[in-house]
């Protein structure tokens, strides 16, 4: 593992440094300060956004400036100088409107770099393609016109997601900029046979309470749990030469477990975030009851009783694999799980335990699929069998998360080597093992269906 730097080096930021005091005193790296302060921040901007500019007080125009401003300024006081970069990328885009591949030093980049290809995307199925060779989700996403420049601007460096995201639809983000977000979700519902005479806009103030309650456990739980469970432990001489088999499972396991809540934290504060301006409403659920997930980036509950592979990755950073499912997975003519997993890879960055992680994932993927599609109807034929099947598929998806994890959080090629020779690469001989031997049912990908031109055209 790359050696630490002096503890005088990790207060450092190209940003702002007025925070500096506070960051000695708390001992948190000043640039993680800056992070939640601007969060922090966003928050507050978010409920005055709601309230003062409604969109029934304040034109377009002025919610698109203010946003974009707003969120400027929030890059500056993070990243200063390196904001530059930044914006500099996002206006060259707006000349060519093309996808880019761009490293992501920086989270807001790593952002800005989903939302153009996911816009650069949705304008090609608007204007390139014809509407028949489109799938339902691509024709209701596709736009059909080229963004304005103050529009461009508003979605890419808007507040609320520039620093932390969630990668969202342009259309989706022009219907809440112009009032339009909630009226459209809204009459989906049939309110006259509820008994309201008209439609009335839902509170957000709910969702955003109870996000920001998740939001502080799982600070919590981060500062206490990843003291107790460093992730250096999976490299210490005791966990690589003196502890057995099962105890490096186990504590592999805890470690891991130990490293979500920070992800936990700042995924759920961006989507407070984004329902305390009002953005993010879904529609409503089976009890009449408003739904603020549109942009959530995960599901906790599913995540930590997920009883699969796909069910994990399905609620783990969810927007992200909406991304990679938008811009790769449904457009390549072979390979797509292998090719999103690597483009997966390729977006986070350049450290090698990415690779290892995403590489991992593939025959993980693959073979959990393959013992799903054999064996899980043999499961279905009692209440009993069901309960134990899920147990067990529950500690195996759990444990293999972990495994395949571990490298992104590591980083670096000698800790994971270490720590993946520690317990003999188990699970990817497992995993091949499970290719090689077990039978392989025809598998299609649950992809959306396309419309019935196309479906005729296809078959013809």
């Amino acid at each position: 593992m790359a050696a630490r730097p002096p503890a005088s080096l990790s207060y450092r930021t190209t940003g702002s440094t007025c925070l500096h005091p506070l960051s000695q005193l708390l001992g948190i790296p000043l640039d993680q300060v800056n992070f939640v302060a601007c969060q922090l921040f966003a928050l507050s901007a978010a409920f005055w956004f709601r309230i003062y500019l409604h969109p029934g007080k304040a034109s377009p125009e002025v919610r698109h400036t203010l946003a974009t401003i707003l969120g400027i300024y929030f890059v500056v006081f993070c990243f200063g100088w390196y904001a530059v970069h930044l914006f500099v990328l996002v206006l060259m885009c707006y000349g060519v409107m093309v996808t880019a591949s761009v490293s992501n030093i920086h989270r807001p980049l790593m952002i800005v770099t989903q939302k153009i290809t996911t816009l650069a995307f949705q304008v090609h199925d608007g204007l390139g393609r014809k509407a028949e060779d489109l799938s339902a989700e691509q024709h209701r996403l596709a736009v059909k016109a080229k963004p304005s420049l103050l529009e461009y601007l508003s979605y890419h460096l808007n507040f609320m997601s520039v620093i932390a995201g969630p990668c969202n639809n342009f259309k989706d983000y022009v219907a809440f900029i112009e009032g339009r977000h909630i009226h459209m979700k809204l009459l989906e519902v049939n309110w006259t046979q509820r008994g309201f005479q008209s439609l009335p806009e839902p509170s957000p103030m709910g969702a955003v309470i109870q996000k920001l309650c998740v939001t502080l456990m799982s600070l919590l739980l981060f500062l206490t749990l990843s003291k107790s469970f460093p992730v250096t432990f999976l490299i210490d001489d005791w966990f690589v030469h003196k502890a057995n088999f099962l105890s490096r499972l186990w504590y592999l396991y805890v470690v891991m477990q130990a490293a979500k809540p920070k992800y936990y934290f700042a995924w759920t504060l961006a989507d407070a975030v984004h329902n305390a301006a009002g953005f993010g409403f879904n529609g409503m659920d089976t009890d009449g009851k408003s739904r603020w997930d549109l942009l959530s980036n995960l599901n906790i509950w599913k995540i930590e009783t997920a009883t699969s592979f796909k069910m994990y990755l399905e609620n783990w950073n969810i927007q992200t694999s909406t991304w990679l499912k938008c811009v790769c997975y449904e457009r390549v003519p072979w390979y797509p799980t292998v090719l999103t997993f690597l483009l997966s890879a390729l977006w986070h960055g350049v450290y090698p335990g990415y690779y290892f992680t995403f590489l991992t994932g593939v025959p993980v993927t693959l073979a959990a699929r393959a013992v799903r599609n054999n064996y899980r109807h043999h499961f279905l034929s009692s209440k009993a069998r069901k309960i134990a099947y899920d147990v067990v598929t529950w500690a195996v998806t759990q444990l293999a998360v972990s495994y395949t994890a571990a490298p992104f959080v590591m980083l670096a090629v000698e800790p994971t080597i270490s720590l993946y020779k520690s317990v003999f690469f188990f699970l990817h001989i497992i995993c091949l093992l499970i290719i090689l031997f077990l039978p392989i049912k025809p598998h299609q990908p649950q992809r959306q269906s396309r419309s019935p031109n196309s479906v005729k055209k296809k078959a013809d």
